[in-house]
């Protein structure tokens, strides 16, 4: 007779990938088409450099916070961490790439390449530089502009076209992840998941919080309950880029202009994650201590400093902090095995520091627009 996983993993999980493969698709159009919309309506390529500016220095410090926050609650509260077995465990780590070849790997090598390898960075950068051309190119670009804008639309409505299909996805990804895990391993790692979703809770509410309220002048509760929709759709999704329609209607909504939102969401989906950066940050300190290793002041910084820089390169789709965990791990001497320690409960992490991510997202987007607000009152 058939079990109650198999069932789910065999014949409900497959509508699951359905849904998330939907989202894959339409990702890199969504945003290609988007930051290059977001580029032309801003006309002024000193403007657009003042604004990613400040949004890349916004997302590093909010980053660099969120790691030490998963640090120091991680450190606090590893006395109550499991001690797993970690024998015969095995991961198999993605090769390491220099930090100069990182930064070659940003600029595409042909047009196409982007988009069949899923790459989100080089399709900023294809974006960015055929948006300038645009503005470079002047008023006889005006048909192409509009064609632009088009299909920005166009492919904005197929997203929600496939967002409508969420209560069903949503659904067929999580049925597999109960049935297969069951309770005994969420209990094991009962306490791991209580301290990353503290973290979580913590940096959002205070450091969004403050962010807002000192840069924005916007009050906390307006903005998170402005946020709902898009961060409950984040959490039971996993995908920021998935997100990015609802994330930039509740923006829109909150008042943030829509040549802003469509230029800084579609970036931080990308490189802003700041729940990554603390789901690497108590994670490193969580497989430390089940190989009974204590982590120095020194490999600590060394974990900020990684994470935030890796946090950079992390595509927004389920399931890519992984990959950077190992990179993290790496840095700092620690087994890369220790990742099929979580594993097997990736995806409940993955709904939390999704939800962190795109509410960080929102927060910036509302900052640097308010900030923009005032600069142009002023001149």
């Amino acid at each position: 007779m058939t079990k109650t996983p198999e069932i789910a993993t065999d014949y409900i999980a497959p509508f699951g990938k359905i849904f998330l493969n939907l989202i894959k698709w339409i990702v890199c159009p969504l945003v290609f088409f988007s930051i290059m919309s977001g580029v032309i309506s801003l006309q002024d390529i000193k403007k657009i450099g003042s604004i990613g500016g400040k949004t890349l220095f916004y997302y590093l410090c909010t980053t660099a916070f969120a790691v030490a926050i998963g640090l120091f609650f991680a450190n606090s509260f590893k006395g109550i961490f499991p001690l797993l077995a970690t024998s015969n465990l095995s991961y198999e780590a993605a090769a390491s790439v220099s930090f100069m070849e990182n930064i070659v790997n940003i600029f595409p090598k042909n047009f196409i390449a982007p988009f069949s390898d899923a790459n989100m960075l080089q399709v900023i950068v294809s974006s960015l530089l055929i948006g300038f051309a645009i503005i470079g190119v002047g008023n006889s670009a005006k048909r192409v502009v509009d064609a632009i804008n088009l299909v920005n639309d166009i492919f904005v409505m197929g997203m929600e076209m496939i967002l409508k299909l969420s209560p069903i996805g949503v659904f067929c990804l999580l049925c597999p992840v109960v049935a297969k895990n069951g309770p005994a391993i969420i209990g094991s790692l009962a306490m791991v998941l209580f301290v990353a979703y503290l973290c979580y809770v913590v940096h959002a509410v205070f450091v969004y919080s403050v962010s807002v309220k000192a840069f924005a002048a916007m009050s906390p509760i307006t903005f998170f309950k402005g946020m709902m929709p898009a961060i409950l759709f984040a959490f039971s999704s996993a995908s920021s880029v998935g997100t990015l329609p609802l994330s930039m209607e509740c923006t829109e909504k909150l008042g943030a202009k829509k040549e802003i939102s469509s230029f800084i969401l579609p970036l931080g989906a990308t490189i802003n994650m700041d729940g990554t950066a603390i789901y690497q940050g108590v994670c490193s300190v969580f497989i430390a201590s089940c190989f009974g290793i204590n982590l120095t002041l020194v490999q600590m910084l060394t974990i900020v400093l990684t994470a935030t820089l890796a946090s950079i390169g992390t595509a927004g789709v389920p399931g890519a902090g992984m990959v950077m965990l190992a990179m993290v791990l790496q840095s700092v001497g620690l087994p890369v095995e220790g990742i099929a320690i979580v594993a097997g409960i990736d995806r409940l992490f993955d709904m939390g520091r999704t939800t962190v991510n795109i509410t960080g997202d929102a927060a910036c987007c509302m900052v640097i627009n308010a900030i923009e607000s005032r600069k142009m009152k002023e001149a």
